[in-house]
């Protein structure tokens, strides 16, 4: 049995802070799939989105969608493209104090990417399987990049889950994988 040094008023404060993280983790990846759901009523639905917001104070810096067919460029996923912009905006290369929210589990390139930009948390709502019975993907979790990484990065999901898959479930997503050079 594991006991903890904590006194029991400093474990319900944890426990606090925890479910109140849960809540608002929920509210940002509703908030997320909602915005990257405008994206199914255009001639380019993706069902990848991705933000990056301050970690203390939730404040948003940046938000992208998945871009690989418009950019001609495999690696402008949502993430990628999402920690680009926010390094930029930063002026350095470190995240370190932001949490990346993404409509999808990080495939590896996306999770590495994450962990060489030092950003302390990633939230995902679908998860690879999720995605993969729709798109191709690399089934190697998130969580597994990052417990094989000398960098430390809290990976949490799935996060509202149903409401992620429903970007890929949604009939204008359906049609536009027919024409993805990945479709399976």
């Amino acid at each position: 049995m594991v006991r903890s040094t904590m006194e029991p008023r400093e474990r319900r404060s944890e426990a606090l802070d925890a479910a109140a993280l849960a809540v608002l983790d929920g509210e940002r990846m509703r908030e997320l799939a909602a915005w990257t759901a405008l994206t199914l009523e255009t001639a380019s639905p993706v069902p990848f989105g991705a933000e990056i917001l301050n970690t203390r104070t939730g404040t948003q810096l940046m938000r992208a969608h998945n871009a690989v067919a418009p950019e001609h460029d495999p690696s402008s996923h949502a993430e990628v493209r999402v920690i680009r912009l926010a390094c930029k905006k930063l002026e350095g290369f470190s995240l370190s104090g932001y949490t990346l929210y993404t409509t999808c589990e990080p495939c590896p390139m996306c999770m590495a990417c994450a962990l060489w930009a030092g950003l302390d948390r990633v939230v995902y709502g679908a998860t690879i399987e999720d995605a993969n019975r729709f798109c191709r993907q690399i089934q190697i979790p998130a969580t597994e990049v990052a417990s094989r990484s000398d960098m430390t990065c809290t990976v949490d999901g799935p996060i509202e889950q149903e409401a992620c898959v429903a970007l890929f479930t949604h009939p204008n997503m359906q049609r536009a994988f027919k024409t993805w050079s990945s479709k399976r």
